[in-house]
């Protein structure tokens, strides 16, 4: 009976699991309660398993989040454009020793997503950046996945790369000071989603976190949902829907321990070309309506990303949401959303760093109280009004 009511729920909430994630998979592992000529599988302990699920709760610990810096070298070359400075290594390492050297930045950041290049570099003055987030509690991160490629038979769609030799830079990203990682895919609401693109992006993330996983980092799942559109909320819920329940049906069968992963999923809102923008209010309702029928609770964590949003979007959606008790750690993983101001209070002269680095705490201190639920927005600055959305946007 457990059985057959369990069946009827998901699919009257999607008839995408009813239909393709188990119709179609008949002779695949058994997840639901079975009959006796069928095998339950079960998820296997690794030896990282206790360091994972220790390192996950660290992340997603009261009023702390993440701080994502790990733009590509062309990523990073196009923000310090904005500001007039050359894409040197001499420049990037300048900028990421800014962020990373905040005095007190550890009180409200958890975790920081490197790049390769910053995980190997240290300060001026010959200190690890990894000790450096050490020394403030905080853990670091290091992005994995090698960009996004054309997805050959889809509708102008792409797939995320790097899964070839992932396990050894992984053991090395571990032996540098790395104890989580990022992986990127993302779907494209106006290019459908094509069925082959969903799945593609849910095989490569949960492949991604079994690796991640059997080599001590705590994977971010991460498949995100491009704001580009001009759809209603409602058709960016069914979407989400649909491919956080194909993607965990894949870290199922990939015997992904749920307890030592972290989420970094989009905010459901409307297409960012929509006539009618959501108020926080209804982009909470929506969004965790979305996670309350796909996440299980053995999640400790979700960190939303920005995609886009201005600061002080980012900020109100995600105080929104934690007006009420939820059911995992509800915080962020932001990039954008903590650095704009950041930059532009910088301008990339030494005597600007201590006032970017205040920029940074005070935007940090923000979502901080935003993910316990007591943020403001009184007094805010116009610059972190400003909405950062870039259409058809690449890392």
């Amino acid at each position: 009976m457990a059985s057959s009511s369990l069946v009827k729920l998901n699919a009257s909430s999607s008839s995408w699991i009813g239909q393709q994630s188990f119709n179609q998979r008949s002779g695949s592992t058994c997840r639901l309660p079975c009959s006796n000529n069928r095998r339950v599988s079960v998820v296997r302990a690794g030896s990282y398993t206790d360091e994972l699920l220790k390192t996950a709760k660290t992340i997603a610990s009261p009023g702390r989040g993440i701080l994502a810096i790990d733009e590509s070298n062309a990523t990073a070359g196009k923000r310090l454009a904005s500001i007039g400075l050359d894409n040197t290594e001499e420049n990037r390492q300048a900028y990421r020793q800014l962020l990373l050297t905040t005095p007190g930045l550890g009180d409200y950041i958890s975790g920081s997503i490197l790049f390769e290049e910053t995980l190997y570099q240290s300060t001026t003055d010959g200190k690890k950046f990894v000790d450096v987030l050490r020394d403030q509690n905080i853990v670091p991160g290091i992005k994995v996945d090698k960009g996004l490629v054309p997805l050959p038979g889809s509708n102008n769609e792409s797939w995320c790369q790097g899964l070839d030799g992932l396990a050894s830079r992984s053991a090395e990203y571990y032996k540098q000071g790395a104890r989580f990682a990022k992986w990127r895919t993302v779907v494209s609401i106006p290019c459908g989603p094509s069925a082959l693109a969903v799945k593609e992006a849910a095989w490569g993330l949960a492949r991604y976190a079994a690796i991640s996983q059997d080599n001590g980092l705590v994977p971010i799942v991460e498949p995100e949902i491009l704001l580009d559109g001009d759809h209603p909320i409602e058709r960016t819920l069914e979407v989400a829907e649909r491919v956080w329940a194909e993607v965990f049906y894949y870290l199922a069968e990939n015997n992904v321990v749920f307890e030592g992963i972290l989420l970094k999923p989009s905010m459901v809102t409307p297409g960012a070309e929509h006539k009618e923008k959501a108020s926080p209010d209804t982009i909470a309702k929506y969004t965790l309506t979305m996670l309350k029928r796909r996440v299980p609770p053995a999640v400790p964590g979700i960190m939303f990303l920005s995609g886009g949003q201005s600061e002080v979007e980012a900020t109100l959606n995600l105080h929104a949401m934690n007006q009420s008790p939820n059911p995992w750690h509800v915080s962020f993983s932001y990039a954008r959303a903590l650095q704009n101001t950041v930059l532009k209070t910088w301008q990339g002269r030494p005597e600007n760093v201590d006032a970017a680095q205040r920029a940074l705490l005070i935007r940090a201190k923000a979502n901080s109280l935003a993910q316990l639920g007591k943020y403001s927005a009184e007094g805010e600055s116009e610059e972190a009004k400003k909405g950062m959305f870039v259409k058809g946007y690449t890392y």
